[in-house]
């Protein structure tokens, strides 16, 4: 009697786990018409949306920190790119959390999505053991054996090198010859 509601509320907990994909689709698909992305202290947005409308431009975009609310209250950038691909960029931006609207030249808003900035990392220096057994390097220090193949291949071609200076230096003229 017991397992009945049990496996009622199970099926229910699977209804709801298969729903939560199709909502987390639809959260981004509403943000779909711009891309944003960081690197370090800069952050860029692209758009495919924004069509230049009777010569006035793509539009703009404007990058808000938390405590501001209007378009206009941001760092407002000028779109650029082609009818293809819009894209606007801002550099020497703090850590936090900003928020960045594309607006069309026609008045549309193209999407708004949030970005975090984090602080640049710094890099760490470690030390690392030195080997128990020393280096081991061998003949030039190779890690792999060549074979003899190779090292006689070697000391042909070095053997020809040698002949063709020595011959280059003889056809010289007489008096800068060897």
């Amino acid at each position: 009697m017991r397992t009945v509601p049990l496996l009622l509320r199970s099926g229910l907990t699977v209804a709801a786990a298969a729903v939560l994909p199709l909502t987390l689709t639809a959260q981004t698909a509403s943000a779909a018409g711009i891309s944003v992305s960081t690197s370090g202290s800069t952050v860029s947005v692209t758009t495919t949306t924004c069509l230049t409308s009777s010569g006035s431009g793509y539009g703009s975009a404007s990058l808000l920190n938390s405590s501001q609310r209007s378009f206009n209250d941001g760092r407002v950038v000028t779109l650029s790119g082609t009818s293809a691909s819009q894209s606007a960029v801002w550099s020497n931006i703090g850590p936090g959390t900003y928020t960045v609207t594309v607006r069309c030249a026609n008045g549309a808003t193209a999407g708004s999505q949030a970005v975090i900035v984090s602080t640049a990392s710094t890099p760490t220096i470690s030390a690392t053991a030195s080997p128990t057994r020393g280096v081991m390097g061998g003949l030039g220090g190779a890690a792999e054996d060549y074979g003899t193949l190779t090292l006689v291949a070697g000391g042909v071609l070095v053997a020809c090198g040698a002949v063709a200076a020595a011959w280059v230096l003889r056809r010289r003229s007489k008096p800068y010859r060897l």
